[in-house]
């Protein structure tokens, strides 16, 4: 019940507005959000990457409402490639909304935007991961997707493990060894789109993953769960001759005991960054996905 409340008050613009403008909110959003600026990400980054791990950046947005909207968004990311390459001791790829680029106002101008960014990329020896939105854009997103890995090999996607039609699609990608990030998804979807129940989820991520890791498809496994790791790794310790590489990937401020802990045992570990005044819609699925955040996050801002 509770998630669902989450979910529906993450697309309330109006309630968003108020929100933004309070000072605890921003505060308590800092659990979750690396800060406003690119300046604070770069020094989250470089702190995660000190430790161990690898980071993707993300420019926090979603659906702009006209095309020089699109155009300042795919220019903010060049931007942070570029400040990536002068950084010392900085690594980090991004990733990136679809909607940020214009794919709900027309599937060709997210396309022309994503192939910029594409090519900076690799100008750049980078990379660009393209996030799964609602239902609204799985299939348009696949399709910008489909086109685009045909000229560039340096872009992957999402597949959400909550959608029924998650097994063909990652089918197809595993057919073409499309870098996938692998997560259960954060969106309020209807019933005949997708799975209702978290064992019904679960299932689906752990079939997803077996197809993905009897692949070549390099694959990023995105979970704080503890099951679906661990399913992760024995999966892998039964196919030892993939060659193709793999990747655990959580959001930064979740289980951070989880990943120092991974990075001890070997494991390759990826910690999504999300930085900007954009933060609300973020920071509500953050807490609908785990409601228990919201309550962990409302006790450590009373207590400031």
């Amino acid at each position: 019940m509770l998630r669902s409340v989450l979910l529906y008050l993450s697309e309330q613009k109006a309630l968003q507005d108020f929100i933004l403008r309070r000072k605890l909110a921003r505060s308590m959003s800092h659990r979750f959000v690396a800060g406003e600026t690119l300046d604070e990400a770069v020094e989250v980054a470089r702190d995660l990457n000190a430790r161990g791990m690898d980071v993707t950046l993300d420019h926090l947005g979603e659906a702009v409402e006209g095309e020089d909207q699109a155009a300042r968004a795919t220019d903010d990311y060049i931007k942070i490639f570029e400040r990536i390459a002068k950084e010392s001791g900085v690594e980090a790829s991004i990733s990136i909304k679809p909607t940020q680029l214009g794919l709900a106002i027309d599937p060709d101008l997210c396309r022309t935007n994503l192939r910029r960014l594409a090519e900076a990329a690799r100008g750049f020896g980078n990379f660009v991961r393209i996030d799964m939105e609602s239902t609204d854009y799985t299939r348009s997103t696949l399709e910008v997707f489909f086109e685009l890995f045909d000229e560039f090999e340096n872009i992957g996607t999402v597949i959400q493990s909550y959608l029924r039609r998650s097994e063909d699609d990652i089918r197809k990608l595993a057919s073409v060894a499309a870098p996938v990030r692998l997560c259960k998804g954060a969106y309020k979807e209807p019933e005949d789109l997708a799975f209702q129940e978290k064992k019904e989820v679960d299932e689906s991520f752990v079939r997803l993953l077996e197809i993905l890791i009897d692949s070549e498809a390099p694959l990023a496994v995105a979970s704080h769960d503890h099951l679906m790791i661990d399913a992760a790794k024995r999966l892998m310790k039964e196919n030892k001759g993939r060659q193709a590489p793999i990747e655990f990937q959580m959001l930064y401020g979740i289980r951070r005991d989880l990943q120092a802990r991974l990075v001890e045992q070997g494991y390759k570990m990826r910690v999504y960054v999300p930085y900007g005044s954009d933060w609300y819609p973020y920071f509500m699925r953050r807490m609908a996905e785990r409601p228990a955040n919201l309550f962990f996050v409302l006790r450590a801002s009373v207590g400031k």
